[in-house]
């Protein structure tokens, strides 16, 4: 059985219903998952991806890869992260892309499936350094969809490009509300590196 007919079988059954706005034509890109509230979110968008077709890869905690369970999360396209060395995860992201491997990388800012301070600012290192296009995925409980938003070409000045993607998270509630962290960057507010 195919992921699309998978996918299909999914959301005949779920009582979520997948959406999705096209994607770049380029086949490759960044594609966030938020709210990321609940193991559930994994699910959806992975669901969502094979849906649309998409070649999707997502990172993971390196212990995920190391036990049974191992040899599945890399056959569903993940690539194991130590979070002692993340600079390292951005540098194997940009390699592959340049190496033109083509697929979406689906990263869940907010890091954690607890409630946050701030997003991690990796998925924006990783596009603005790789030149890849950001795609607003979302799972939101309020409608009970989880889909693939619009895309963006991120442009360099943080709090511009932090704005546009809030104001479309601002309505996007997760599977768990109450984990929810507001999409922003430490970056934002960080005074210059030359001050």
């Amino acid at each position: 059985m195919t992921r699309r007919a998978l996918a299909r079988a999914y959301w005949s059954v779920s009582r979520w219903s997948p959406r999705s706005e096209p994607l770049p034509d380029e086949g490759v890109g960044i594609l966030i998952g938020a709210p990321h509230t609940s193991n559930w979110d994994f699910v959806l968008m992975l669901a969502v991806t094979w849906h649309a077709g998409v070649s999707a890869k997502f990172l993971g905690k390196h212990t995920l890869f190391a036990g049974p369970l191992g040899p599945l999360f890399r056959a569903l396209g993940g690539i194991p992260v130590d979070r002692q060395e993340p600079r390292g995860v951005v540098d194997d992201v940009v390699g592959r892309v340049r190496a033109n491997e083509r697929f979406f990388l689906v990263i869940t800012p907010e890091g954690t499936r607890r409630k946050a301070a701030v997003w991690k600012s990796g998925f924006y290192r990783i596009a603005r350094e790789a030149g890849l296009p950001v795609t607003l995925g979302y799972v939101d409980r309020t409608t009970m969809t989880a889909g693939l938003g619009p895309t963006l070409r991120l442009t360099g000045d943080v709090a511009a490009d932090m704005t546009r993607i809030r104001a479309f998270y601002a309505d996007k509630s997760g599977v768990r509300p109450e984990r929810r962290t507001e999409p922003t960057l430490r970056e934002e507010t960080a005074p210059p590196a030359d001050a």
